[in-house]
């Protein structure tokens, strides 16, 4: 049964903080067009106009952009869902038409759902689709793989192999397919190792796919919420005990976007600290000019996204502008325009305009456990 936190004894300076939270949640209300949602936002990923987000309340939920509505909920998880990815409905198609969640009831939901796809919480989904990959994380410290040749059969997904090596959760994963049979992996743990792994096939009836460790990085010195790899660079939320230098932020960073490798192509970093978003120009690596610092939550920013949004003008012509997605442990989604938080001015408060209130859901009367909500207090602190 759920715990109650009326039953605890509060330091004065939990009670102080929450009061600067109240305050500041009246102060901040309206900006950035806040999404309200029914829970909080764990994990989320932006297609076109839409948004799926993994929420705490055991379900995932499809959400409009433009006008903050819920269009689709995904229920099924026992437990606060964790992490979305999408696979092709179509074998390297490239549709993506397909929503694989992961949660903290061990399981991955994918049409019919992989029951004890592992020993604890699943942490992160990553897919290699161009090889039918999926690679899952879980805080029992492996690292799985599963088949995703044939995602629309109704039977669990089968299991591929899996990794060890870890001493704590494995909290991140990213890396890039090489060939048909083989592709680098990173993963990233709670004690803040990251490991490079190059994945190859073991042929046979039931082809298996084998991790050969390449390197082991210890560089930082906490977690590692997010971790992204493209163009031969390796991007984290904590700054490395060494060696290229850090970016150094005042409070812990919890998730990043580095607009590099995005399509825009362009040398900024957005990073969420806190319950602040601060935007760099790392025109000249070695030396990061800090643009804007944007106090844009009343709590610690979770995720930060690229939303191409699409409108269709006065002249019939649709026209695509790039704007930022943060998601909070304030249980808001907020929307900014990219060109404004580049440029040291105040944001205008442009269109999408309205905040926006997502009903309460029927969640069939959820209720977390006691190991989930020391895991969310965790990530609360």
């Amino acid at each position: 049964m759920a715990s109650n936190s009326s039953n605890f004894l509060i330091a004065e300076a939990q009670l102080v903080l929450d009061e600067a939270r109240r305050q500041k949640s009246e102060r901040i209300k309206t900006l950035g067009s806040p999404i309200q949602l029914s829970g909080k936002a764990l994990s989320i990923q932006v297609r076109g106009n839409y948004a799926w987000v993994a929420e705490n309340t055991a379900v995932a939920r499809k959400l409009d952009l433009e006008s903050g509505k819920t269009t689709q909920l995904y229920k099924g998880h026992m437990g606060p869902v964790t992490t979305l990815a999408f696979c092709d409905k179509v074998p390297r198609s490239g549709d993506e038409r397909i929503l694989i969640t992961g949660a903290w009831d061990q399981t991955k939901e994918l049409l019919s759902s992989t029951p004890k796809a592992h020993g604890d919480f699943v942490k992160s989904l990553f897919v290699l689709p161009s090889i039918n990959l999926l690679v899952s994380s879980g805080s029992d410290k492996m690292v799985r793989f599963w088949d995703l040749s044939t995602p629309q059969q109704k039977e669990s997904l089968r299991s591929m192999g899996s990794i060890s090596s870890h001493t704590r959760p494995v909290e991140c994963l990213d890396g890039k397919v090489l060939s048909d049979t083989s592709a680098i992996l990173y993963t990233a743990d709670t004690m803040g190792v990251i490991k490079s792994w190059i994945l190859t096939t073991e042929g046979g009836p039931s082809p298996r796919w084998r991790g050969s460790l390449q390197e082991e990085l210890g560089h930082h010195r906490t977690r590692i919420n997010e971790m992204l790899y493209g163009n031969g660079h390796l991007w984290t939320d904590h700054p490395p005990k060494r060696p290229t230098p850090p970016i150094a932020h005042p409070v812990a960073v919890r998730s990043i976007l580095p607009l590099a490798l995005t399509e825009l192509a362009e040398p900024y970093l957005i990073t969420g600290a806190g319950d602040y978003l601060r935007v760099y120009d790392l025109s000249t690596p070695e030396e990061p000019e800090l643009l804007r610092d944007l106090d844009a939550h009343w709590h610690d920013i979770t995720a930060i996204r690229l939303w191409k949004r699409s409108s269709l003008g006065l002249d019939g012509q649709t026209r695509i502008e790039p704007w930022v997605i943060s998601t909070s442990l304030d249980g808001t989604i907020r929307r900014w325009r990219l060109s404004e938080l580049l440029v040291p001015a105040p944001l205008t408060g442009s269109t999408p305009p309205a905040t926006v209130s997502v009903p309460d859901d029927h969640t069939d009367g959820f209720q977390m456990t006691e190991d989930e909500e020391r895991e969310l207090a965790e990530l609360l602190d």
